[in-house]
């Protein structure tokens, strides 16, 4: 486990992705300054953020948590089922919102 923030481990799986600190910016929805931060061990990451890092980089979120330094967080794995829920309530949501912008559009002005 690093002890502190492994830039150099970062950097070189961003470049193996063909991306960039400011695409691992983006996903967290993190400023260039707030990356900037996290690269230099003066912010942390949540296990949410882990989770996020695990996906764009293609590395699990245990080696993700592992080089973010001792404090961060692994993510808990959720079930199967737990995720099929999630996903679930989510398209239900859209459902809704696609029906209140198809009435509002209905609505004359």
């Amino acid at each position: 486990m690093a002890l502190f923030f492994d830039s150099a481990w970062f950097d070189a799986r961003l470049k193996a992705a063909g991306l960039a600190r400011a695409d691992a910016a983006a996903a967290l929805g993190l400023s260039a300054e707030e990356i900037s931060e996290l690269w230099k061990d003066q912010r942390e990451l949540s296990a949410g953020d882990v989770r996020i890092l695990a996906g764009l980089l293609a590395a699990p979120p245990a080696e993700i948590a592992s080089r973010a330094g001792v404090s961060t967080p692994v993510p808990k794995e959720l079930p199967a089922d737990a995720l099929a829920e999630r996903l679930e309530r989510v398209e239900r949501a859209l459902a809704e919102i696609k029906a209140l912008l198809l009435e509002l559009r209905a609505k004359p002005r």
